[in-house]
C-alpha cells in the first residue's frame, strides 16, 4: 500500500500550528496538521483574548517583539474584521504603584513611534472631571489615568478561522489525529500518528512540531531524538464573574497593576460578564491536568476588590466559570514575568531541518511567526510556485 507524501507535517492546531499550516498551503506545498483533539483545545483557546502589542513588553527592551506586534494588529483588523475589533483600555496610575505617571506616559510614547505613528496607537490623558465615570474605579490615590487602544478577539474563533483559510489553499487536517511518533532518515521523516484505534503513517521532508506545552514530548517519539530547549511551563488563569446591574457597560478594558507583585492583569467586561486575568504561577509539569488554582482565583478577585470596591461582594463562589493555559517559556532563574516573550524556533539541523520546533508563541504575532518558520525549513523543501500571501488573506467567521 503506498504511503501519502506530504512537504510539512505540522503537529498542533494551536495558533501558531495553523498559521504554519496556512503559510505552507499559501507558498505552494503540501501540508497536513495534526491535532490530537480539536483546532485550538489547548493554550489557544485559553488566551486573554487580545491582540495586542505587548505594552509591558517595552519594561525588558523587547522593543522588536512590540514593534511585530503593533505591525500585526494594524493587519488583522484589516483581514478580520468579523474575528478583531480595536478595544479601549484605561490605565490608571496611582502613588503607590511600582511605575509612576512619566514612566507610563514615556511607555505609551514609545508604544506609539513603535507602531510607525498608527492613529490606532495614540493615547491620551483622562481628565480627573471624567474619573468618577470610569466604572466605579477607586479614585483615592489616583495620580493620572491614561487612554489608548488595542484589539480583542475571540481565541478559538480566530484560530478555526486561519485553519479553514489554510484548508481552502489545500492544507489537509487530521482531527483527531494523534502524533504517535516519527524516524528521521535521508529523505526526510516518516510520521506515525492514529485516528480512532487506526494506526496510520506518512512520509515528510519536515515536521513542524508546534504542540505547544506538549513540544517536548513530541521530541520523546522522534528518533533519534532531536536536541530540545530547556523550557518551563508557566499557567495563566483567568475567572469569570457576573456584572448585571453593576457600573460597567464595556466600553473599556482596564490595564491594572496587581498591588501584591506589580505585574500586569486585565479586568474586561463581555456583555454582563467580567473577564479577569491572568497569573503566572509556575512549576506546573502535565498539560494534561492543567486547571485553575483556588491561590490563582483568590489572587484575580483580590485585584478587582482592590480597584473595584463595588464589587468586593463577589467571591469564588460566584465565579461563572474560569479557566487556565500553559506558557512555554525559556527555563531559568527569576520571575517570569520578566522572562523573554520571544518565540524561538529550534531545528534539529542547519541549514535543512527535518524536524523544526516552535518554542513560545503569541496569538497576535502568529503570521510573522510562520514566516520565520517557513524561512528556515525552505531549504529542505522541493520547489513550488506561491498560490497566496497571506498578508493579504482575509479571514471570517464563515
Amino acid at each position: 500500500m503506498s504511503v501519502a507524501s506530504y512537504d510539512v507535517v505540522v503537529v498542533g492546531g494551536g495558533i501558531n500550528g495553523v498559521g504554519v499550516a496556512q503559510a505552507a498551503a499559501a507558498a505552494g506545498y503540501s501540508v497536513m496538521l495534526l491535532e490530537k483533539q480539536a483546532v485550538a483545545a489547548g493554550t489557544s483557546s485559553k488566551s486573554s483574548k487580545l491582540i495586542h502589542g505587548g505594552l509591558r513588553y517595552l519594561e525588558s527592551y523587547e522593543f522588536g517583539l512590540v514593534r511585530e506586534s503593533l505591525r500585526e494588529r494594524a493587519l488583522l483588523l484589516k483581514l478580520a474584521p468579523d474575528l478583531v475589533q480595536k478595544q479601549t483600555f484605561i490605565l490608571p496610575v496611582y502613588k503607590d504603584m511600582r511605575r509612576s505617571p512619566w514612566l507610563l506616559r514615556t511607555g505609551l510614547s514609545l508604544y506609539y513611534l513603535l507602531s510607525g505613528l498608527d492613529a490606532d496607537a495614540r493615547f491620551s490623558k483622562v481628565p480627573r472631571a471624567a474619573w468618577d465615570g470610569l466604572e466605579g474605579l477607586r479614585t483615592d490615590g489616583l495620580e493620572a489615568v491614561f487612554r489608548y487602544m488595542d484589539a480583542r478577539t475571540d481565541d478559538a474563533l480566530l484560530t478555526e478561522a486561519v485553519m479553514r483559510s489554510a484548508q481552502s489553499l489545500g492544507a489537509k487536517l487530521s482531527c483527531p489525529g494523534h502524533f504517535s511518533g516519527a524516524e528521521i532518515h535521508n529523505g526526510g521523516c516518516r510520521v506515525h500518528y492514529r485516528v480512532g484505534q487506526a494506526e496510520r503513517e506518512c512520509e515528510a521532508q519536515v515536521i513542524v512540531n508546534a504542540a505547544g506545552p506538549w513540544v517536548n514530548a513530541v521530541i520523546d517519539g522522534i528518533k533519534p531524538s532531536p536536541s530540545r530547549m530547556a523550557i518551563e511551563l508557566v499557567q495563566g488563569a483567568h475567572i469569570v464573574l457576573p456584572v448585571a446591574g453593576s457600573e460597567f457597560d464595556g466600553q473599556n478594558f482596564y490595564y491594572l497593576e496587581s498591588p501584591r507583585d506589580g505585574r500586569a492583569v486585565f479586568v474586561m467586561p463581555r456583555g454582563s460578564q467580567l473577564l479577569v486575568g491572568t497569573t503566572e504561577t509556575r512549576g506546573r509539569k502535565d498539560p494534561e491536568q492543567v486547571a485553575p488554582l483556588p491561590a490563582e482565583e483568590t489572587y484575580l478577585l483580590g485585584i478587582l476588590h482592590h480597584y473595584f470596591p463595588a464589587l468586593r461582594h463577589l467571591g469564588r463562589d460566584d465565579l461563572l466559570g474560569s479557566w487556565a493555559g500553559l506558557r512555554v517559556l525559556p527555563g531559568g532563574e527569576g520571575h517570569a514575568f520578566h522572562r523573554s516573550r520571544e518565540t524561538v524556533l529550534h531545528c534539529d539541523r542547519k541549514p535543512a531541518p527535518r524536524v523544526l520546533t516552535i518554542y513560545g508563541g503569541k496569538l497576535t504575532s502568529y503570521r510573522v511567526t510562520a514566516g520565520k518558520v517557513m524561512d528556515k525549513i525552505r531549504g529542505s523543501l522541493p520547489n513550488r510556485e506561491a498560490v497566496a500571501d497571506t498578508r493579504e488573506l482575509t479571514l471570517s467567521l464563515d
